[in-house]
């Protein structure tokens, strides 16, 4: 690591880009002449907006916007950059560290490219795609291991699988480590099958009026259909997503027909919400035609 005067570098030098972002987080962050907003900062209160901008680099890409997509990519690294700077402070480990660290494992899980000692020789010969990648996941799993530590329990397949990312892609990524070892089933129709059981056991949950065992068996149900969409070969983030998009596009339909009109919303009754939705749709449908 760098200390504390090495790294306050001018960000009006002729250095790289990432170079001189870096000078300009180490300036933001210095506790006499920095912002103090950014002083203040610590890993928890920017992991929100850390996340936030990985999903903020997706939307420019599913919109196809390639100055977007740079500009967003921009403030993803700018994340990076500063929880690396804010390890630094503390001693614990700086952005070459970072990056040291993705540069060995990206060696480490490709013996077919770099060999299995990174010096490109002796590279490892798959027979198929199918061994390549039960290769990457037991390569994936000694790593597991190894963070592990001594520890009697072992670990599982299942392990490794962030809290805190989308509940959503969180479900698709159990699964899928689930249905590597064969806990999986083959075709869609029990699928289907597991996704109307779990329709059924929410309604009765409503019925009952158990506002426990209803979020329980919404919980299920929400994640029987995260398998479906993963044996569809769905994304179901991307899917809820889209879906999310169109809603909106077609609320707005719908609120601009009324504005126009001197309506409100919320003076109408459910006949006529439904009727004006319908509208809505029609009009979107055929403007998409």
């Amino acid at each position: 690591m760098s200390n504390e005067n090495d790294s306050i570098q001018n960000w009006q030098s002729d250095g790289s880009g990432v170079e001189r972002l870096q000078a300009i987080m180490c300036a933001l962050r210095n506790p006499e002449t920095g912002c103090p907003w950014d002083v203040e900062q610590t890993f928890d209160s920017i992991a929100p907006y850390t996340l936030e901008e990985a999903y903020e680099v997706v939307d420019a890409i599913e919109r196809n916007d390639i100055d977007d997509i740079k500009d967003e990519l921009g403030d993803l690294l700018l994340q990076v950059v500063f929880h690396a700077r804010i390890a630094e402070e503390g001693g614990l480990f700086d952005f070459n560290d970072v990056a040291q660290s993705i540069v060995e494992k990206m060696i480490r899980r490709h013996p077919h490219v770099f060999g299995t000692d990174g010096t490109g020789k002796d590279k490892t010969v798959f027979s198929s795609q199918q061994e390549m990648k039960q290769a990457w996941e037991r390569i994936k799993r000694e790593e597991r291991e190894l963070k592990g530590g001594d520890s009697d329990i072992g670990t599982s397949v299942l392990d490794g699988v962030p809290v805190g990312m989308s509940a959503l892609v969180r479900a698709s990524k159990i699964q899928k480590r689930a249905a590597r070892v064969g806990f999986d089933w083959q075709t869609i129709p029990p699928v289907l099958e597991k996704v109307d059981e779990e329709t059924a056991e929410v309604r009765e949950a409503i019925e009952q009026g158990d506002s426990f065992s209803i979020e329980d068996e919404i919980g299920d149900l929400l994640f029987a259909v995260t398998n479906l969409a993963r044996h569809c070969r769905v994304d179901p983030e991307r899917a809820l997503r889209g879906a999310t998009t169109k809603f909106k596009k077609r609320f707005h339909v719908m609120e601009q027909d009324f504005i126009r009109q001197n309506k409100e919303l919320s003076s109408l009754d459910e006949q006529q919400l439904d009727q004006a939705w319908e509208n809505a749709k029609r009009l979107l449908n055929k403007n998409t035609a």
